[in-house]
């Protein structure tokens, strides 16, 4: 299965992970403007990473 991860480089953290299947590239660009839009407002740098789960 092959997933989006939305990560963090300032936190370390995994934000989300989303099935390609069920989420395009746009719908991802809009949940980290609507839920994840803090991380960039406080100077964060957020990527979208694409994963094959195992």
């Amino acid at each position: 299965m092959e997933f989006r991860e939305i990560y963090c480089h300032n936190c370390h953290k995994i934000l989300g992970k989303y099935n390609v299947k069920f989420y395009s590239e746009t719908q991802i660009a809009e949940i980290i403007q609507t839920i994840h839009a803090d991380h960039i407002k406080i100077g964060h740098h957020v990527e979208i990473r694409r994963k094959k789960s195992k």
